[in-house]
């Protein structure tokens, strides 16, 4: 369907790779400031600017590694957005600090929500004679959709990914707030035990096994019913 040359492809995949990380981040701090913590702005990380989110390993390494590995997704970081949690539970109490845990997540799978709107709106909905409107190959119009596309993609592997209950991913520190809302603090010290590093192993582990299903399993269910 998207025949593009490669010159036009990695660009509009690493655009869109960059705006479902980088915005994903972004939240984070924007909600931590709603709840009167001002780390991320006096860090100025609440700028779009990619230069200031680009993580080395997360942004560039990775990404590259997987396109050359002809994988069927691209997958990344962006830096973590500083966040004064104790500042945000003074704020917003346990709430304040779930909301800003599933900040990022909630913004991809916004985001990919919309990004299915655009599809179908370009795609035989409201705005299909975009299509029309430019001579064969619509190769403009082809570009906006596979930019969406991707922009899709990426949203909804990084929702799914990341809430994986797994320190340090946001749906460890999610389910540890959530529990602690209800006066439950079972996961908040469970995840406690588990340095970052352990759970980064686990979910390499998870990753290079069958049990990538509990991933690509969801995220293929979400974006067939998205599509």
């Amino acid at each position: 369907m998207f025949d593009l040359p490669l010159s036009f492809k990695i660009p509009i995949m690493v655009v869109a790779l960059l705006v479902a990380i980088i915005g994903h981040e972004i939240m984070h701090g924007l909600v931590a400031l709603k709840f009167g913590d001002t780390t991320a702005k006096e860090a100025g990380r609440l700028k779009i600017n990619p230069l200031l989110h680009i993580d080395l390993v997360g942004s560039i390494l990775l990404p590259s590694m997987l396109f050359l590995l002809n994988a069927p997704f691209l997958f990344g970081w962006a830096k973590p957005v500083p966040v004064r949690m104790e500042q945000v539970i003074f704020g917003g109490g346990y709430f304040g600090a779930f909301a800003v845990s599933i900040a990022g997540v909630a913004y991809n799978f916004a985001l990919a929500v919309f990004t299915a709107l655009l599809i179908y709106a370009f795609n035989g909905g409201i705005f299909a004679g975009f299509f029309e409107y430019f001579s064969s190959p619509n190769f403009v119009a082809l570009l906006v959709l596979y930019f969406c596309l991707q922009l899709l993609i990426y949203n909804v592997v990084l929702g799914v990914f990341n809430l994986i209950p797994i320190p340090p991913l946001d749906g460890s520190n999610a389910l540890a707030y959530l529990g602690l809302m209800f006066k439950n603090d079972f996961f908040a010290r469970l995840f406690d035990r588990v340095p970052p590093m352990i759970g980064m192993i686990l979910l390499m582990i998870i990753l290079s096994t069958p049990l990538s299903r509990v991933i690509f399993v969801p995220v293929q269910t979400i974006i067939n019913l998205l599509l």
